[in-house]
């Protein structure tokens, strides 16, 4: 496996932002299936969720009931078509990984959980590049040895 994405780079393909033209082109560019954990697609799934609560309470925050039904319904055709596949991580050594990592950057670098988690889960799975919009996962995954892109 060269690339993970994490859930900002999901988001780009799945959901209209201003990341979704670099998204795609990235994406359409992979000389591989792109490779997905199910911790990374729960986190997606929860997200669009949580942003069309967000939006039912206050019109001005989060993404409208139909954006995330949408962005959900468009990820399960590329599920069952191989589009994306589903990789097994093996959870016991992503933990350990991740409470390495936690401990040697964390207090330095102030990454939260998941993003630490993405990271441990590529880095187990044997990808050479992290897919992330998100600054401070970037630097994370940098400093741990990994590509970051989109550039």
């Amino acid at each position: 496996m060269n690339a993970f994405p994490d859930t900002s780079f999901l988001c780009a393909l799945y959901r209209p932002q201003g990341n979704s033209a670099a998204a795609r082109s990235y994406y359409q560019g992979l000389s591989e299936l792109l490779h997905v954990s199910r911790l990374l697609l729960f986190e997606f799934r929860q997200s669009m969720r949580f942003q069309v609560w967000r939006h039912l309470r206050d019109s001005s925050v989060g993404i409208a009931r139909e954006q995330g039904a949408t962005a959900l319904a468009d990820l399960n055709p590329n599920l069952g078509s191989g589009a994306l596949v589903v990789v097994d991580a093996d959870w016991g050594k992503v933990l350990q990984l991740a409470e390495d990592m936690s401990a040697r950057r964390t207090i330095t670098g102030g990454h939260r959980t998941l993003d630490v988690l993405h990271v441990a889960t590529g880095k187990q799975l044997g990808a050479r590049e992290l897919l992330s919009f998100d600054a401070n996962q970037r630097r994370l995954a940098a400093v741990e040895g990994l590509e970051v892109n989109p550039l």
